[in-house]
């Protein structure tokens, strides 16, 4: 075998191998203890009926700290303790055509995202049991800060 097969066939087997690794980096893995995301029809249908908030968290497919607070915030103890006590949580990708209904209008999960104001991604909102906005926060937030932002949203009076 010739001096330039030997190096194709080395550089062809260190980009599989660094192809392989790179790839079994980003396949989702099943995270324990997430909450259980709901369509948003179904959630301010859940809400209205037990008297619960919504929790939307909408985030963007390649966005890292959308990502971290799926890992790390949502499935922990605390934060877990006051969704399910106090909200149904809803999930939408803000960059998505996929179609969802709100408020008994049909739109794209983006359309809904601009609606919502998102400028950057993770963005938090709670709703009311009939869907109203009671508050909204852009960015990432620690289990402490998510923590209080859902408490000061259920202490928050909804104004008509």
């Amino acid at each position: 075998m010739s001096r330039k097969a030997l190096i194709g066939i080395f550089i062809a087997a260190f980009l599989a191998v660094f192809a392989y690794y790179s790839f079994i980096q980003v396949i989702p893995k099943e995270i324990e203890n997430e909450p259980d995301w709901q369509p948003l029809n179904l959630a301010i249908d859940q809400a209205s009926n037990g008297e619960k908030y919504i929790l939307v968290d909408i985030f963007e497919v390649g966005c890292q700290w959308c990502r971290k607070m799926s890992r790390e915030v949502y499935p922990s103890p605390t934060i877990r303790a006051i969704l399910d006590r106090d909200f149904v949580s809803v999930k939408i990708n803000g960059n998505s055509e996929s179609l969802i209904t709100y408020k008994g209008e049909e739109m794209m999960e983006k359309e809904f995202a601009a609606l919502m104001g998102v400028t950057a991604f993770p963005f938090t909102v709670v709703l009311d049991n009939e869907g109203n906005v009671v508050d909204r926060r852009r960015g990432y937030m620690d289990t402490q800060s998510l923590s209080r932002f859902l408490k000061d949203a259920l202490a928050e009076e909804v104004s008509p």
